[in-house]
């Protein structure tokens, strides 16, 4: 059950307020957070709480302190992961936040490279459904994505061979043509060096280390649906909260 702002503790519900008015547009980036004072004044709360919060925004990389001036608004890079799309596309329709936009650069047939043909349960060299696509915001590349899916998929739904974006994305046109969807993850994050064949895309050199997410996807039969590894930008980063009980 996901806790409602009142029954988070006093620091995370203001932080989480005030997140809320930069999302919104609100506030800005370079502009001014409130004050411990401030917020000691409108909350109620003590200064110990008051100070919890522009720390919260800072670690969230929604705010830095600038002498002089205090706790400003800076705009945070988010990452979007491939489980973040599918949550998103199942509850708007669409698999992008607001702003941001998706470049196909190729949907195509390959031979199964060791590590995709173990993910997907094949023969290695066997006949396999390779897109990519990259993904942008207004502070760049978010992330480069490639996924790959067993062939006979592509003859309940041909339009995973085209260089074209797909309207529910994969999942959901998975979905919609088979009745298969996808139930169960696993991720596996690794530090990887970019390819060479990447590197231009994703605006780094060939070799450097960078972020990596590495997404096996599941159906309610317990069989694989989709492999998919993404490069993450540069200066993008993998964040998760838990309330620990």
């Amino acid at each position: 059950m996901v806790e409602s702002p009142r029954a988070l503790a006093p620091y995370k519900r203001i932080a989480a307020e005030i997140r809320a008015r930069i999302d919104s547009g609100e506030l800005q980036p370079g502009d001014r957070i409130p004050s411990v004072r401030e917020i000691i004044r409108s909350e109620g709360v003590s200064t110990a709480t008051a100070t919890r919060v522009a720390a919260v925004l800072r670690a969230d990389g929604y705010a830095e302190s600038v002498p002089g001036v205090g706790t400003v608004v800076v705009k945070p890079r988010k990452l979007t992961t491939g489980p973040d799309r599918l949550t998103i596309m199942r509850a708007t329709g669409t698999g992008f936040r607001e702003g941001e936009r998706t470049e196909i650069l190729g949907a195509e047939r390959v031979a199964a490279a060791p590590r995709v043909a173990d993910a997907l349960g094949l023969e290695e060299g066997a006949s396999v459904v390779q897109r990519r696509r990259i993904y942008y915001d207004g502070t760049g590349v978010v992330t480069l994505s490639t996924s790959w899916l067993a062939v006979e998929l592509a003859e309940a739904a041909p339009e995973l061979l085209e260089a074209a974006p797909l309207p529910k994305m994969t999942f959901g046109l998975i979905e919609e043509r088979t009745g298969r969807r996808a139930v169960r993850r696993r991720d596996v994050v690794a530090v990887r060096p970019v390819p060479e064949d990447l590197a231009e895309r994703l605006e780094m050199s060939a070799g450097t280390l960078t972020l990596t997410m590495a997404n096996t996807y599941w159906d309610q039969h317990g069989n694989v649906t989709e492999y998919a590894e993404d490069f993450l930008g540069a200066g993008r980063e993998l964040a998760a909260e838990y309330d620990l009980q």
